[in-house]
């Protein structure tokens, strides 16, 4: 494959994820699914009712099994490695770096084990079977194997959190294909992002949430600087401190995986009160570093088209609207 072969199948796959996604949905007829969603999953890993965040138990391995498949060639143009430096030089986003990211390597919620990894760990293996797909070809999924089989892959996690007002609305990006490496042209929940450390701590959900927060609502920097401290961050005290008073509510829903990326989520809710939602997130933008921003109804359906994760987060904190103490009228 040459290179102006290889950007025609990746904008191809830009502009057809909704309809690849169905695709890569079909190919997996016996696979559990996420309330109803095209999203992948095992037994196990959506609880019958909301986990709080705090309830969560989190294992950590420094050294763990590499996975089966990693760094593939597969239809990549000559000279290149792997997909993300493919990606890199002939078709990158406006954001992509490869920071350390946390590899899961076992889920029964409330327990969670991860270990290290990099972000591109996850875009060499779930990028390049969605551009193969494209192209109509399944060599690199068919020995992937189980989506779900954490030992196949580098399984990075993203948490996708549905944001929802006490009085019935939640929060919505569209994910612009010319700024996203993943899941571009579809609507999503806000906020959405890798689960990584800042520097190398060891995963915190809750930590990593604020952050997204503050950069895909509020348009932050990612850039936090060397001497960041993030327990001492203003927003950061005042957004745990809502939480710890019950004025905001944070849970874990349960996973799943995308058919077509096997990108894998970690699907949360956050319910807050009104006045909190407006003190913390009056300057709500319009447009961030990913695609644009609104509000909509929190009625029970769903926007189209729509990343799984985001759609199944949407009818998990829908079917649990009241354990959560969201009744919109």
């Amino acid at each position: 494959m040459d290179e102006r072969e290889w950007r025609a199948g990746r904008a191809a796959l830009n502009r057809g994820r909704a309809r690849l996604g169905e695709i890569a949905s079909g190919l997996y007829p016996d696979a559990p699914r996420v309330a109803g969603t095209p999203l992948l999953c095992r037994d196990g890993w959506v609880p019958d009712a909301p986990i709080p965040l705090a309830g969560l138990r989190i294992g950590w391995d420094d050294r763990p099994a590499p996975p089966a498949v990693a760094g593939p060639a597969d239809g990549l143009p000559d000279g290149y490695r792997t997909y993300a430096e493919a990606m890199a030089a002939l078709a990158p986003p406006k954001v992509f770096e490869d920071r350390p990211a946390y590899r899961l390597l076992d889920a029964a919620p409330p327990v969670l084990r991860f270990g290290p990894a990099r972000y591109f760990d996850g875009v060499n293996v779930g990028e390049a079977v969605a551009h193969e797909l494209a192209a109509g070809a399944d060599g690199l999924r068919a020995r992937v194997g189980d989506p779900c089989d954490l030992t196949r892959r580098a399984a990075l996690c993203a948490i996708t959190t549905v944001t929802v007002t006490a009085s019935g609305s939640y929060v919505l990006h569209w994910r612009d294909p010319w700024k996203v490496a993943h899941a571009g042209g579809l609507h999503q929940v806000m906020p959405v992002g890798v689960f990584q450390p800042l520097r190398d701590e060891r995963p915190d959900p809750w930590a990593c949430m604020v952050r997204e927060y503050a950069e895909e609502l509020l348009g932050a920097d990612e850039d936090y600087g060397a001497g960041f401290v993030q327990d001492e961050w203003p927003f950061h005290r005042a957004m745990t401190a809502a939480r710890e008073e019950g004025r905001l509510r944070a849970h874990l829903l349960g996973l799943g995986v995308d058919p077509l990326t096997f990108a894998l989520d970690l699907l949360t809710v956050v319910a807050v009160d009104d006045d909190v939602f407006a003190d913390l997130f009056g300057g709500l933008v319009a447009v961030n570093a990913e695609g644009t921003v609104s509000t909509a109804p929190f009625d029970g359906t769903v926007p189209r088209p729509a990343q799984p994760a985001g759609a199944a987060a949407l009818r998990l904190a829908w079917r649990h609207r009241e354990a959560l103490g969201l009744t919109p009228g």
